[in-house]
């Protein structure tokens, strides 16, 4: 949708104001914000990004040299529990509120698809149970039928946010553009509206550790301005810059925010631009009496003595603190869970090895390594590793230990075809796993895409390949994403059962609130003898993620998912999540899973994500040239579970192998991984 602003005076209601009222800028002093936001769900995904919103929405704010609404007129409302608790401070707010008044919400968005209208969660809301959800018609009619201001503001960051805008134009169908869209705040002199996304599209929130993406650029902007920019920026200048920041931000993950303007409030003035705009004078309510000689005085003794200790503290204790931590950084071991949670972590991180990064064997480069395979497990564990590179290679590994991993590479075996000729430079492998005896090994290439038998030793092809359901082939056969086939293979333990999980979803399938729909096929057969496709399974994805590996649990359906998502300008969020797919239902044959119910679903259950694994002290962690949020993540693709622990401090707990694709760049790394898992029955 393109934004529509008219300009002041346009529309279908009177003028913005009134002779003697302020009608060039959203004046603090006499306005109200309500920042509204849920972030701890019983039933929904947590949202732990939403709670850096509010704090630094408000921050941004508050502060005189961006706004400046004095504290006492802004309020945080964090998971409001019932209806009354969302609402009523919105009214409250509303009655203060003589210039303009603010509405933020952020949290999960919901659809009622029958009545077609925006829901707003709860911290107890369900999906598909609107009466557990706040409707936002209710909050637009809290908006307008409260007090007097002027103006009224609603800002939505989540899900589907867009379709308010629907619902605006739906109440008089006849009207047209700007003045249709915000007709439900008929009444007052002028509102604006800005969503963080389409009425059909999902938000993102990829790092809990930080705002989501749209609250996240709208703070950046307000804090940093636009250098070429005037003094001051309207809602829609804003609205505008947070857009293609976005924009550039998510190429391959696209989130297009929306506004609606009436009576150009959106070309208000409204936050001072820090890019360009000089420090604003003292406001009234900041003038200060001066202080009695007397506290003068003691103020001056204590500014005195703070500075002493502060200079104290500079002069000793830091340096000596910077030196110990510079000489014996801690390392880049221990749980692997969010700081402040109670719950106990079900992945703790061992060891992590560099020794494979820019590294050759044989005058071959070590590079591009997108998935694992173990071999044999003991003193020194070994491995296989596939690089998706021309012509298609197999590098043996020695591992070390997980505890003390000492990663070495030999000669790497190069694949060929039946009649011995080497792959043609697309073959694009991407997936591996050994089959039982050790002999021969499965590999998935998205070209094609195929699954081929391999001899380990010689690295020939070995009988036909596997056969490819339609629905998982390429245009016209079917309906897989171009270069997102099969980037994942996982044998059960018996050897009975091959699963192949597709990266990205079918094009006819799409995502549910941003969850991609991932569908993972089951192959039935014996090792090395004929494996035929039977079942097939979906499962949705972590908001935005990809599935670029799969690793078998048990022989019942257990599976762990190795997903990945990559934002330019926040790096790579890497998370791994147990599935269950005995109670999955077969979805093979069937048409778009698109709006399936919700027990048509492998269930899954949150292991870890990498960016929650401790990264150690200074220097514990190599960095590479790539912008990332934890130093230890980066472009991890191939995962490899072992045999449980039988004694020792993780028995019962499992060894889990991961490997990072450096994409032959300077500005990745080869990392090799060891965890260990905590995995339910």
């Amino acid at each position: 949708m393109t934004a529509t602003v008219p300009h002041q005076g346009e529309g279908s209601g009177e003028d913005l104001g009134t002779a003697g009222e302020n009608l060039t800028r959203i004046d603090p002093l006499r306005s109200a914000c309500v920042l509204i936001g849920v972030d701890d769900y019983a039933s929904l995904d947590p949202l732990r990004s939403v709670r850096h919103n509010l704090v630094e929405l408000r921050d941004a704010l508050v502060k005189e040299t961006i706004w400046g609404i004095p504290e006492d007129r802004i309020v945080t409302v964090a998971n409001p529990r019932a209806p009354a608790d969302l609402v009523g401070p919105i009214r409250e707010a509303a009655w203060r509120a003589e210039d303009t008044l603010i509405v933020y919400y952020a949290g999960h968005g919901l659809l009622d698809r029958h009545e077609r209208q925006l829901l707003l969660t709860l911290p107890d809301s369900v999906e598909g149970r609107p009466d557990t959800c706040v409707r936002s018609r209710d909050v637009r009619l809290a908006i307008r039928d409260t007090g007097t201001a002027m103006r009224r503001v609603l800002i939505l960051d989540c899900c589907f946010s867009g379709q308010v805008l629907n619902e605006m134009a739906g109440t008089d169908r006849g009207a047209q553009g700007g003045a249709a869209a915000v007709q439900t705040l008929d009444g007052v002199q002028g509102s604006y509206v800005m969503t963080s996304a389409p009425r059909d599209r999902p938000s993102h929130a990829p790092d809990p550790r930080r705002c989501t993406v749209f609250t996240g650029a709208l703070v950046d902007v307000m804090n940093q301005g636009l250098p070429d920019g005037p003094d001051m920026l309207g809602l829609h200048a804003l609205f505008q810059a947070v857009k293609e920041r976005i924009t550039t931000m998510r190429p391959t993950m696209p989130q297009e925010p929306q506004d609606e303007d009436r009576n150009g409030v959106g070309r208000l003035d409204f936050v001072r631009n820090r890019a360009v705009a000089p420090p604003p004078p003292p406001l009234p309510h900041q003038a200060l009496a001066e202080p009695p000689r007397r506290s003068r005085a003691r103020t001056l003794v204590w500014s005195l003595t703070a500075g002493a200790v502060g200079l104290a503290l500079g002069l000793g204790a830091a340096p000596a603190r910077d030196w110990w931590d510079d000489t014996h950084p801690a390392a880049a071991t221990g749980a692997c869970g969010t700081p402040g949670r109670s719950d106990a972590p079900r992945a703790v991180l061992l060891d992590h090895s560099d020794a494979l990064d820019k590294t050759h064997v044989d005058y071959e480069d070590i590079e591009g390594l997108s998935s694992l395979a173990l071999v044999h497990e003991g003193d020194e564990v070994e491995a296989l590793a596939l690089e998706d590179n021309s012509p298609g290679r197999v590098f043996p590994l020695t591992l070390g230990s997980p505890f003390d991993l000492r990663p070495v590479a030999a000669t790497g075996r190069t694949l060929r075809s039946a009649d011995n000729e080497e792959f043609p430079q697309w073959y694009d492998g991407e997936a591996l796993v050994v089959e039982k005896g050790g002999r021969t090994m499965l590999i998935g290439s998205e070209t094609g895409p195929a699954i081929r038998r391999f001899d380990i030793d010689s690295g020939r092809q070995i009988g036909a390949d596997l056969p490819i359901p339609k629905v998982l082939r390429y245009w016209p056969e079917g309906g897989a994403q171009a270069g997102r086939s099969i980037e994942s293979l996982a044998l059960t333990p018996d050897g009975r059962h091959l699963y192949a999980g597709w990266e990205a979803p079918l094009s006819k399938d799409g995502d549910t609130r941003g969850r991609g729909i991932i569908r993972i096929q089951r192959y039935t057969g014996s090792p090395g003898g004929a494996y035929t496709p039977d079942l097939q399974y979906a499962y949705l994805a972590g908001d935005g993620m990809n599935l670029v590996e799969l690793a078998a649990v048990d022989d019942s359906g257990g599976l762990l998912a190795l997903e990945r998502q990559y934002t330019d300008g926040l790096g790579t969020a890497i998370r791994v999540v147990q599935l269950s797919l005995g109670k999955a239902r077969d979805v093979a044959g069937g048409g778009s899973l698109y709006g399936r119910s919700a027990d048509v679903f492998a269930k899954d259950q949150p292991v870890f994500n990498l960016l929650d694994c401790p990264a150690g002290g200074p220097g514990a962690v190599a960095t590479s040239g790539s912008v990332q949020l934890n130093p230890l993540v980066d472009n991890v693709e191939g995962m490899a579970l072992g045999a449980p622990w039988t004694e020792g401090r993780y028995k019962g707990w499992r060894p889990l192998y991961m490997v990072s694709d450096d994409n032959d760049s300077p500005d990745q790394i080869t990392r090799l991984y060891a965890l260990a898992v905590r995995l339910t029955l």
